[in-house]
């Protein structure tokens, strides 16, 4: 019987495919956020003097002070440079960053950054390690209930903070297949998608990504039941992480996972190889 070591309800559509906002109220965040004042007011500047010392705005500066925004790493070196915090604020860089992604997110957010391999089947949107900062945003706007906007700023860094994963020495092997009709779908508008589309074609000349496409007049289909990720560990496990509606889980027990892999291999033996998918992205391009 397959494990779940992590599940969630209420997901937004497309789920990682457009992640639910992060938990902003979270207690690490709330704590960064006293002890940030703290200093601040110890050092005797007032939110706009503060603000212009590291160039950000004094409404930003009361929602990192009041836990309502994930603060970004080069904003917590710079304010505990400012501050001469000592290296506290520093101290909790790790775990504000983690707080950046809703809870079920979070643990398959740190095995994804760490991963040796990555697979990934897309089925509704362009998956988040793909999308470009447009997408990621009209993915975050066109949410049902509507989100605020610190909310969308939120996701938005949160989405494309995983794609440091790129820079990453060894790269990891990373492939993707997705749908042709997600290649199709001009959420945010045609020019969103048309840069978009540009992105997949710079990422899947990367030497260590492999994107295929699933054409929509294939009579078969190997996985009809939703997105999902296979994750090889640097410790040699393999964990799958799945989403329907409405639920999301991490599967590490053997017989799910072996499931999922085969699922997997039969959506790769029946997409478009490599090639014939990048050629399938630069003719949707120049029909953009």
């Amino acid at each position: 019987m397959s494990e779940p070591v992590g599940s969630a309800a209420e997901e937004e559509p497309g789920a990682e495919e457009g992640e639910r906002e992060a938990g902003a109220g979270s207690g690490i965040l709330r704590v960064f956020g006293r002890q940030l004042k703290r200093f601040r007011v110890r050092a005797g500047l007032e939110r706009p003097e503060f603000g212009a010392m590291t160039g950000y705005s004094v409404s930003t500066i009361a929602a990192y002070e009041q836990g309502r925004r994930v603060p970004p790493p080069k904003f917590i070196d710079k304010a505990d440079e400012v501050l001469d915090a000592g290296g506290v604020l520093q101290e909790m860089k790790e775990e504000v960053a983690r707080a950046q992604y809703p809870a079920f997110f979070r643990d398959a957010a740190r095995l994804e950054g760490e991963a040796v391999e990555l697979h990934v089947y897309a089925m509704y949107a362009m998956p988040g390690l793909l999308q470009t900062e447009e997408y990621a945003r009209a993915v975050f706007s066109i949410r049902r209930p509507l989100l605020d906007e610190d909310r969308i700023e939120q996701g938005l860094s949160a989405r494309l903070a995983r794609q440091e994963i790129y820079a990453r020495k060894p790269a990891p092997l990373m492939s993707f297949v997705l749908e042709e009709s997600v290649l199709q779908r001009p959420l945010g508008g045609k020019e969103v998608l048309r840069g978009q589309l540009e992105q997949v074609l710079l990422i899947g000349h990367k030497r260590n990504v492999e994107i295929q496409v699933m054409p929509v007049s294939r009579e078969d289909h190997g996985a009809l039941g939703g997105p999902f990720t296979l994750i090889d560990t640097p410790e040699g496990r393999r964990i799958a992480y799945a989403e329907v509606q409405g639920d999301s889980r991490l599967y590490s027990g053997q017989s799910k996972v072996r499931e999922l892999e085969a699922r997997y291999g039969i959506l790769r033996a029946q997409a478009l190889t490599p090639s014939e998918s990048l050629a399938y992205v630069e003719k949707l391009l120049g029909e953009t």
